[in-house]
């Protein structure tokens, strides 16, 4: 069976950029399971950990320390284990190609950067990597993102606004089990299906 491409959950940061809040560590605890959950790498954008903090471990066991959330905190702690949670500071010319293609979730959506549900499973069923943005806070990504962002993903049937971690949650899950399911291969450019044979993805 061919290689998958690896999903990531990537947080920016539009709350406080100079002080670590509880807003930042409810979501990370919140993404942290459900990157376990479905397979996903995890990844933040600009959060301010505490700089005595220095390692993805570290910041995962901190968090650990102070929410309930995900187990209290031990899914945050197993994904980290694991080597698939990831920080970085803020980005303005896109992101670390090492993470896949960059893929914006958004309500607005620009037509001709439209990815659709299947044609997104598609890519990563047939080994491309894909870095699924999601802004934290009610701002959401600067503008100057959204236009150096290769694709726009809005998983809603009519470009609804959904709260951060309602479309984590869904977004996460509607990609999961469309690899799952298996995605056609050679999707067209706006999700429109081919006739081509399908590959069944399983979890590593």
């Amino acid at each position: 069976m061919a290689r998958t491409g690896r999903a990531t959950i990537a947080l920016w940061n539009s709350y406080d950029p100079k002080a670590f809040r509880e807003a930042h560590r409810r979501i990370l605890a919140r993404a942290g399971p459900l990157a376990l959950a479905f397979d996903f790498n995890l990844a933040t954008f600009g959060f301010p950990f505490p700089q005595e903090l220095t390692t993805p471990q570290e910041i995962a066991d901190w968090v650990a320390t102070t929410t309930s959330i995900g187990e209290d905190g031990s899914y945050l702690k197993e994904i980290t284990a694991k080597g698939r949670f990831s920080t970085f500071p803020y980005m303005k010319k896109g992101l670390p190609p090492q993470l896949g293609r960059f893929v914006l979730t958004t309500c607005n959506v620009d037509e001709k950067k439209r990815l659709g549900v299947e044609e997104a499973s598609s890519l990563l069923v047939n080994g491309q990597g894909l870095v699924f943005v999601f802004g934290t806070g009610p701002k959401g990504v600067p503008r100057e993102l959204s236009e150096v962002a290769e694709r726009h993903l809005d998983i809603t049937f009519g470009g609804y606004s959904l709260e951060t971690c309602t479309a984590l949650g869904a977004v996460v899950a509607v990609i999961a089990h469309a690899m799952r399911r298996g995605a056609p291969i050679g999707i067209g450019e706006y999700g429109a299906k081919s006739q081509a044979s399908r590959r069944t993805y399983e979890p590593k």
